[in-house]
């Protein structure tokens, strides 16, 4: 585990725990955490609580979810050695930054945070939207700030939410009238945002457009073959659109050959190149990928306890960093110690 003495930058990221993890958080956020854990001081939040703002009907769903997110982080290789990975409903410091936040933070500028304002779109929420969703960005403030993290690594579409975080710790350290908090930038990777499968939305499994880490051999070949390409490319022979073309979309993202791709990009444009091809290159990429991930991930599986014990250990110290931070928070705001 980490040596508290440590001065290296600090990452904080995470997931909700609403299901297992996909190749859009691999390709958006994974990747980079396995990098990062090498060079920075790591925590990985499973942020349970989080997970309520929109789940708060099916509580179990999100517990159970706690180990299958954590199976996806060792599966890909987040090391517990390097790599703090804490549950955040264990950490009640959060609540309270959150609480404290929310008093430096208006309803219009939350509902202007595009994130925000797209989700509640994609969930149909209306009017009735469920306040902790609507606070959401406040939360996840909270997270960054109570880890004293730098680098966030993030999807495209989480982009709105750092620089909202930044603008409550600027509040936050003016009414303190010193820099108890620090700012956080966002690292967003080459491909920041991976389409679905469909070609009509980010990948989710709520909307049936996404493969999973865990995905078997079949789900992986389905899921190919079912990929959106170019509609107008009807033969072979006929010139195609790369351009909004999912399956080069996911060769951009996965396939490490990027003289093959282009090759391949160049032939479909001028035509003599089916999408049957194209997605056959694709499908070996992904089984090649998923292959390693998927029996590391059974493996761990066998063994819940042993994943329990290190996200229980993992939380108690991340308790204790958390927790110094809501302190300096109180302190500075002239609270009741």
């Amino acid at each position: 585990m980490f040596d508290p003495s440590s001065h290296k930058p600090i990452v904080l990221t995470g997931d909700r725990t609403t299901g297992p993890l996909h190749l859009g958080h691999y390709v958006g956020s994974l990747k980079n955490r396995v990098k990062l854990q090498e060079t920075h001081r790591q925590f990985l939040l499973l942020a349970d609580t989080q997970a309520l703002t929109d789940n708060a009907h099916d509580p179990a769903k999100v517990r159970r979810n706690v180990l299958e997110v954590a199976l996806d982080y060792l599966a890909v290789g987040i090391d517990p050695l390097k790599t703090t990975i804490c549950v955040q409903s264990g950490l009640p410091a959060l609540a309270e930054l959150t609480t404290l936040y929310l008093n430096y933070v208006t309803v219009a500028r939350l509902e202007r945070n595009p994130t925000i304002k797209d989700e509640i779109r994609a969930r149909g929420f209306g009017r009735d939207i469920p306040a902790g969703f609507l606070c959401y960005p406040v939360a996840q403030a909270a997270d960054i700030t109570s880890f004293k993290a730098t680098v966030v690594p993030v999807g495209e579409d989480q982009a709105p939410l750092i620089e909202q975080t930044n603008e409550i710790v600027r509040r936050i350290n003016h009414q303190i009238g010193r820099d108890v908090l620090l700012e956080a930038e966002a690292v967003i990777p080459r491909v920041g945002r991976l389409p679905g499968i469909d070609g009509k939305a980010k990948m989710s499994k709520s909307q049936g457009n996404a493969i999973l880490l865990s995905a078997s051999p079949d789900e992986i070949r389905d899921a190919v073959r079912r990929m959106y390409t170019d509609p107008n490319h009807l033969s072979a022979s006929d010139p195609g659109t790369v351009e909004g073309n999912v399956v080069f979309t996911y060769l951009d993202a996965f396939d490490e050959d990027e003289p093959a791709v282009a090759e391949q990009k160049a032939h479909y444009r001028r035509g003599g190149l089916g999408d049957v091809t194209v997605k056959r290159r694709l499908e070996t990429v992904l089984q090649d990928l998923l292959a390693p991930i998927r029996e590391r991930r059974a493996q761990l599986a066998r063994n819940p306890r042993h994943v329990l014990d290190l996200l229980r250990e993992g939380t108690r110290q991340a308790r204790a960093v958390t927790q110094a931070t809501l302190d300096d928070v109180r302190s500075g705001l002239g609270l009741f110690q």
